[in-house]
């Protein structure tokens, strides 16, 4: 196997780990804070639909980037409101932002089913793009992948080494010690859900912008569950999330392959295989760390309500 091709393999595992950290590294922030959110398909997909509808009326890939962001921050909010402002149960509200999502996606995007643009541009280093085995993989590939990577250091920065960081986690771990300290809990809470939103809706037009580039509905096709998994079984760690991601997309090339190969297993049973070895993975690797503790949020999922 020549350096070529193993570098187009790596790459192919990037892209398609790519909106899988996006979008776990914004709930990852927002289930430290204490939140679960459970919309993260709905603003996946709504955030892909917008997306490509803004970048083919405009004809810029940022603004269409921009708009799936935004769109996500939209939808995040309105559940931030139900769930940190009035309380509403998370799983509840959660389910039913996904739901409203895909209904969402559905409308906005029906003018652009099956149309095509040009994917996002990638970076070019003249000299070092063109390295044997690594070049494209470290100096050739789209603001995506970049901004995914980005966002790896950023949270794992925030969270481990500024102070607004361990306040975050303080809130998560126990929000009514944390409240009766002064630390503002609803607004740390609704700004996390928010940056969570946002990151959902960036991942969806990720993949209507540069992963296939065209809208197809529902083509987030489970991603934003296996985000949520990944988060979970990573313990909350942006690293492990991070590697959590690129085994699906080793898993997806796989798939791939094994497709092209006609080794005789149906399509269906091969298009299933990225999203069971992620789970078996991150399941076993859960196990191997039981034995010294859960990190996860002592107050994840709860309700707050201030004491008056």
């Amino acid at each position: 196997m020549t350096l070529e091709i193993v570098q187009l393999v790596l790459v192919t595992v990037v892209t398609a780990a790519t909106p899988l950290v996006i979008a776990a590294m914004g709930e990852l922030v927002a289930e430290r804070s204490g939140v679960l959110n459970l919309g993260v398909e709905g603003m996946m997909v709504l955030g892909a639909a917008t997306g490509f509808a803004v970048a083919v009326e405009t004809g810029s890939t940022v603004l269409g980037a921009l708009g799936g962001a935004g769109a996500g921050l939209l939808l995040s909010a309105l559940f931030g409101i139900l769930t940190v402002g009035l309380a509403a149960n998370q799983v509840a509200s959660g389910l039913a932002l996904t739901i409203m999502g895909l209904g969402l996606s559905g409308l906005v995007g029906a003018n652009y089913v099956g149309l095509k643009r040009e994917p996002a541009g990638h970076l070019h280093v003249p000299g070092l793009s063109e390295i044997p085995g690594v070049g494209t993989l470290l100096f050739g590939e789209d603001a995506f992948v970049y901004v995914a990577l980005a966002l790896v250091v950023g949270v794992s920065w925030f969270l481990w080494r500024t102070r607004a960081g361990l306040v975050l986690r303080a809130i998560g771990d126990d929000h009514t010690a944390t409240h009766a300290l002064g630390l503002p809990v609803r607004k740390v809470r609704f700004l996390a859900v928010l940056f969570g939103g946002a990151c959902a809706g960036l991942a969806g037009a990720y993949l209507s912008l540069s992963y296939t580039p065209f809208w197809a509905p529902a083509m987030t096709a489970g991603r934003g569950w296996i985000a949520l998994a990944l988060v979970v079984f990573a313990s909350w760690r942006p690293l492990r999330v991070a590697a959590g991601a690129l085994l699906f997309g080793g898993a997806t090339v796989l798939q791939l392959h094994a497709q092209a190969a006609s080794i005789g297993l149906p399509g269906q049973a091969l298009s299933a295989l990225p999203y069971l070895a992620t789970i078996l993975a991150l399941v076993l690797l859960s196990l191997g760390r039981r034995q010294g503790g859960s990190l996860a949020p002592a107050a994840l999922g709860r309700d707050f309500t201030p004491h008056r």
